[in-house]
């Protein structure tokens, strides 16, 4: 491993530089590098090359099991524990970022409150049977900028979003029209959201009305009743928001439809999903 790490890093620092540091000696590294290269080093250069190019491609959002996955949806059939090996000894490794909190929501209201009946049971047979939705933020040079989300349960796709610089009704009330427009339910959908006097409202009710959907909400502050939603605004702050910086709101509207439906619908794929994207779902259930 020593000799692997000398050869990998021979144009950055000194060869006998590096086998002082190391401890090893300079004619074993020379040795060792003449011997004709193994069929499983061969392998592993490849591999590695793979896992790097994999890496820049999902700019370094995967960890080792979705990086494994991706791998084998391509025809590899390198080992699970062998990737992330590979990845461990090369520095290769997802993004990390600060430690979520879920929006806060105000429930202190008189609105009518719907029923949790989905009591956690976050399954659902098909998609446009379940949407989830949830309202987070983001932090701009302008000012806050606020994303509205709307999530298909069997399928994990965000079926509908809306961005406003305010949490007005009409930020929660876009994101569930685009979600109905695009998707088309029919009769017995369950939409499922907080308490957030959004959602209660008479212009959302009226909205869930017509399209003849069933309203579900979670328990006061527990934000555990809507763990699948909380899940996707987690892996945005980490893996997009707490990776930038924006200047202006518009910006940020950029770089959050980007992800969203450039990156997450389309490409990121999914532990829940079997590894698979959630337009890939989508397609095969239905």
């Amino acid at each position: 491993m020593s000799f692997q790490f000398i050869r990998d890093h021979a144009g950055r620092w000194p060869v006998r530089l590096m086998c002082r540091v190391l401890e090893v000696s300079a004619s074993g590294y020379y040795a060792w590098r003449s011997r004709p290269e193994s069929a499983r080093a061969r392998a592993n250069r490849a591999l590695l090359a793979d896992l790097r190019r994999l890496h820049g491609e999902h700019h370094g959002r995967y960890g080792s099991p979705r990086m494994h996955a991706a791998l084998r949806a391509q025809g590899s059939t390198a080992s699970r524990g062998r990737v992330a090996r590979l990845m461990r000894r090369h520095g290769i490794r997802a993004l990390a970022g600060r430690r979520f909190r879920p929006c806060t929501t105000d429930s202190r209201h008189r609105l009518p409150i719907a029923p949790n009946l989905l009591q956690q049971a976050f399954v659902a047979p098909a998609p446009n049977r379940v949407w989830l939705a949830d309202i987070t933020f983001i932090a701009t040079g302008e000012g806050w900028l606020y994303l509205a989300a709307v999530l298909d349960l069997a399928t994990r796709k965000i079926v509908g979003w809306s961005m406003r610089d305010h949490m007005r009704t009409e930020l929660p009330l876009a994101a569930l029209m685009m979600a109905a427009q695009r998707q088309r339910p029919t009769e017995g959908l369950i939409c499922h959201s907080d308490r957030g006097s959004q959602y209660p409202s008479a212009a959302y009710r009226k909205q869930l009305a017509a399209m003849k959907t069933k309203s579900l909400m979670s328990r006061t502050a527990c934000c555990y009743d809507n763990v699948p939603m909380e899940s996707f605004f987690h892996t945005l702050k980490v893996k997009l928001i707490q990776q930038r910086q924006w200047a202006t709101r518009e910006d940020a509207r950029r770089g959050l439809f980007g992800y969203i439906e450039g990156y997450y619908n389309r490409r990121r794929i999914h532990s829940a999903l079997g590894y698979r994207t959630p337009e890939q779902a989508e397609r095969q259930m239905a």
